[in-house]
């Protein structure tokens, strides 16, 4: 699963150029950025569970905007603050396979489909008891764009209106299966990480052409490094050296385990 992931600042509006937005918007997104950014500290390292806001790109009648959403996924049929209280730490991540099926998603997969660009992600590897945090990046050091679905709620007692948003996940791709081994998962899993081409079907196709994409992304190259535990006594903060590599040796006490 993906509960941890960084997003930087550094003109995230170029995003929405890269998945189609046309080169005349660029100054109307570059705006809404500046707009955004005053709510945006940007995160080396942030965990779902703390429920931050990040950047999502969206697209309404083909027109693409950005938007912050907080992580972990508001249904607008929510009925009370208590009830979203609850849901939202189980809505960080919606499997790939059912979110046209999940009442928590089906709305919002069907309707609210966005991009998530991210600088990177942080998965676990288990072994002997002990977990090994990973910082996960693409290879050329470009965003990620991470296939999201995203809703809108309204808190009826306060009239606060909250955009939020899941990040969609899908069976894990060679390199993920090599990292991510949750015993308490079904196999390993990763973000469905949507290659250029496809981001355009994925924010305004139907729900056919959303559900062909919903598969571990093979054709990118990922780099993976170990980093320092990410809480507890040695967790470094959101700052840029949580995610400077830091070797585990009895990791690879069994040669070959990652080769």
């Amino acid at each position: 699963m993906c509960y941890e992931t960084s997003q930087l600042a550094e003109k995230l509006y170029r995003e929405a150029i890269r998945i189609g937005a046309p080169p005349e918007d660029i100054n109307r997104l570059k705006l809404k950025w500046d707009q955004l950014r005053s709510e945006f500290p940007g995160y080396y390292h942030t965990s779902g569970f703390g429920h931050s806001k990040l950047a999502v790109i969206c697209s309404k009648k083909n027109t693409i905007d950005l938007k912050l959403c907080s992580w972990g996924l508001i249904p607008n049929w929510t009925k009370d603050e208590k009830f979203a209280r609850q849901i939202w730490n189980r809505t960080i991540n919606a499997r790939g396979e059912s979110i046209f099926e999940k009442p928590s998603f089906k709305m919002a997969a069907h309707k609210g489909r966005c991009i998530l660009p991210l600088n990177g992600f942080y998965e676990h590897h288990h072994k002997n008891g002990r977990t090994f945090p990973y910082y996960i990046q693409a290879s050329n050091k470009k965003r990620m764009l991470i296939g999201a679905i995203k809703d809108c709620w309204t808190n009826k007692d306060t009239g606060e209106i909250i955009d939020s948003f899941s990040i969609v996940t899908t069976e894990g791709n060679t390199l993920l299966s090599s990292i991510h081994n949750n015993p308490k998962l079904e196999g390993p899993r990763m973000p469905l990480i949507l290659n250029e081409k496809d981001s355009a079907q994925w924010l305004n196709g139907n729900n056919k052409d959303a559900i062909a994409l919903l598969k571990p992304n093979q054709s990118i190259d990922l780099n993976a490094h170990t980093v320092q535990k990410l809480k507890g006594t040695f967790y470094l903060g959101n700052q840029q050296s949580v995610q400077d590599e830091h070797l585990y040796p009895e990791l690879y006490s069994n040669p070959g385990l990652f080769d």
